[in-house]
């Protein structure tokens, strides 16, 4: 279910802190993925538990999904997982967070809110001001996922994404599943929600040249 958030609220200019790498994780040292809207974190829990050879950070806006999250990852006790409360955009364009993305290997925006509205658009989670804060600090041959159930939003994302010139869109059947964050392609509840309904899903990988 998709519940709306107004992430230009005030109320997000208040950014939790962040730790370093080594506070996060028992090995800062594994590739690093984040996931921007995780919602409670079913998707990463699978991910995570699956693929202990990748550190997973998720980022959620909606607070009560946040501490769901927070608070079923201290019963698990799993090492190679964090979750991060607020607007993501005002997150990594901190100054004390941007050695997040400088390590980064992939970013995955699952599903986002449409926000349908073109006078809504503005509150979209993908902006040109956020790729260029990625385009500028994400390391050369770094990704980013983008997959979404809506057309509209899905030409709205590519477009914003491939104006940047230092992203490149990567033919899929050329792209090696056992390098990604995803290698054995578990869903989100939404992927799974929209394959059931036989609902489209567009889809597309960048990297950073």
């Amino acid at each position: 279910m998709r519940q709306h958030v107004n992430p230009l609220s005030k109320y997000f200019d208040q950014i939790e802190r962040i730790p370093s790498l080594n506070e996060m994780f028992d090995n800062s040292k594994l590739n690093l993925h984040i996931d921007i809207g995780c919602a409670s974190g079913e998707f990463l829990f699978d991910l995570a538990l699956d693929n202990t050879n990748w550190n997973y950070i998720g980022i959620e806006i909606r607070e009560r999904l946040i501490k769901t999250a927070k608070s079923k990852l201290r019963e698990k006790e799993i090492k190679n997982l964090y979750f991060v409360f607020g607007n993501a955009h005002n997150i990594l364009n901190d100054n004390h967070s941007k050695f997040i993305i400088k390590n980064l290997k992939s970013i995955s925006f699952n599903f986002p809110d449409p926000w349908f509205k073109k006078r809504h658009y503005k509150r979209r989670v993908i902006q040109p001001e956020f790729i260029n804060i990625l385009s500028n600090l994400m390391k050369e041959g770094s990704l980013v996922y983008i997959k979404t159930d809506v057309k509209n939003l899905f030409e709205y994302m590519d477009c914003t994404i491939s104006s940047d010139c230092n992203f490149k869109k990567i033919d899929k059947k050329y792209f090696n599943d056992s390098a990604s964050f995803n290698p054995n392609k578990v869903q989100t509840n939404r992927e799974k929600y929209a394959l059931a309904n036989e609902l489209k899903i567009f889809e597309n990988i960048y990297v950073k040249t």
